[in-house]
């Protein structure tokens, strides 16, 4: 079912519960501003409650409130902004009522470095830290500074306090969120690597299936040309091996397919080395010359290496009977050196023209398997005439056996 498509870029959004949340502190605190300055602690003249200055300095509040909701939109332009708002008080209630925009200023800052960062926030911090110091500064008289030199002694460190602590705490929240995105971009890349990998796994049983099966249907279709005239019975015969190689096609390309979906039967068999006899014996019954030489005891090879050497046996012989037709073919598998299996696929001279252009994709197919498993593939030209590969696999996990040093029939 298709579905709206996304627009690649989304606005950031507002964020209406911290401008409410910083308007109820900043009022509240207002409202209790004459009761604490009753109580003689020094803190000043504080506006009385409903006055013209208080509502002055009410108003200046709630804009600034109002304008933390827009921070993660326009950070570069809010987090200066709320803090020039607070220069308005200056001459209406310098005293302690104007530290009260303070409580926008840290929301403010809090907001926008937790959504972009520190770094291109820099120029935007600096103006808020200074205009938070002039006004401090300004106002140091309404809270009895005695000096020049003391009242700007005490703006700084307050307006390195008021920007510094919602810094540091939406730097954590900034850092965290960068932590998590480039985890999901790993995964992400990770996932593609996989991918790719499952893609070029697949293209490479697909050439597998498609070398093995179907050069068998090419010869013995054209085994069938010559013996449909002459032969009439033992063309039958190739129509029905024709027949037979057409279903294991199709067995095989299900399997394949199979890997992709979620129900596929994880108990399906597994290609090994006793796998052998029975892929000679169908190129056997195809009409090719093949003989088969297996090791004398146990064959020491782990599951996957097996498959590997599996794989190169069908592939050689799919090749050499597109290459080589009609040429004598030996498959044999042993020890070589004691610490590797040797399986070995040489075929003579071509009894007749080569059927294919050679794509090479086989032989660079072997190369990746034999890589994956530490085996070692070499492949040439023999001093008959012929082609010989020969696949080394490293010893490991000891999977199946051989009872004796035998030559298939």
């Amino acid at each position: 079912m298709p579905t709206l498509s996304q627009p690649a870029h989304q606005s950031p959004p507002l964020h209406p519960w911290a401008a409410l949340g910083t308007a109820v502190a900043s009022i509240g605190m207002l409202l209790l501003l004459p009761s604490a300055a009753g109580v003689g602690s020094g803190l000043g003249p504080v506006p009385a409650r409903g006055d013209a200055e208080w509502w002055t300095v009410a108003t200046v509040l709630l804009v600034q409130a109002a304008a933390v909701a827009w921070t993660a939109r326009a950070p570069s332009a809010v987090v200066p902004g709320v803090a020039g708002m607070a220069l308005v008080l200056i001459p209406v209630s310098p005293g302690p009522a104007f530290t009260l925009t303070a409580v926008a200023v840290m929301v403010a800052v809090f907001l926008a470095v937790g959504a972009r960062g520190v770094r291109p926030l820099r120029g935007p911090l600096l103006a808020a830290g200074v205009l938070l110091a002039a006004g401090q500064f300004v106002t140091a008289d309404s809270r009895g500074a005695s000096s020049t030199a003391a009242a700007f002694v005490g703006a700084v460190p307050q307006a390195l306090l008021v920007i510094g602590l919602p810094l540091l705490a939406g730097s954590v929240i900034a850092a965290r969120r960068e932590a998590h995105e480039a985890l999901r971009r790993e995964q992400e890349a990770l996932l593609k690597v996989a991918i790719s990998q499952q893609r070029t796994a697949m293209s490479r049983e697909l050439h597998d299936i498609a070398a093995h099966h179907l050069s068998g249907i090419a010869m013995m279709a054209a085994a069938v040309a010559r013996q449909i005239d002459t032969d009439p019975a033992t063309a039958k015969d190739s129509v029905g091996q024709i027949r037979e190689q057409s279903r294991a096609v199709l067995t095989d390309l299900r399997r394949l397919v199979g890997l992709l979906r979620e129900d596929a039967d994880a108990g399906r068999p597994v290609e090994t080395l006793d796998s052998v006899a029975e892929l000679v014996r169908v190129h056997r019954a195809a009409g090719a010359e093949v003989s088969l030489v297996l090791p004398a005891r146990q064959v020491a090879v782990g599951p996957l290496a097996q498959l590997v050497a599996y794989r190169m046996v069908q592939e050689s012989l799919a090749n050499a009977a597109v290459h080589a037709p009609g040429a004598p073919c030996a498959v044999e598998v042993g020890e070589a050196g004691g610490e590797w299996l040797a399986v070995t696929v040489r075929n003579g001279m071509p009894g007749g023209p080569d059927l294919g252009s050679g794509s090479g994709f086989g032989l660079v197919g072997m190369a990746e398997r034999a890589q994956l498993v530490g085996a070692v593939l070499d492949y040439g030209p023999t001093a008959e005439g012929g082609w010989e590969v020969r696949l080394s696999l490293p010893v490991g996990e000891t999977v199946g056996a051989a009872n004796g040093a035998r030559s298939v029939p």
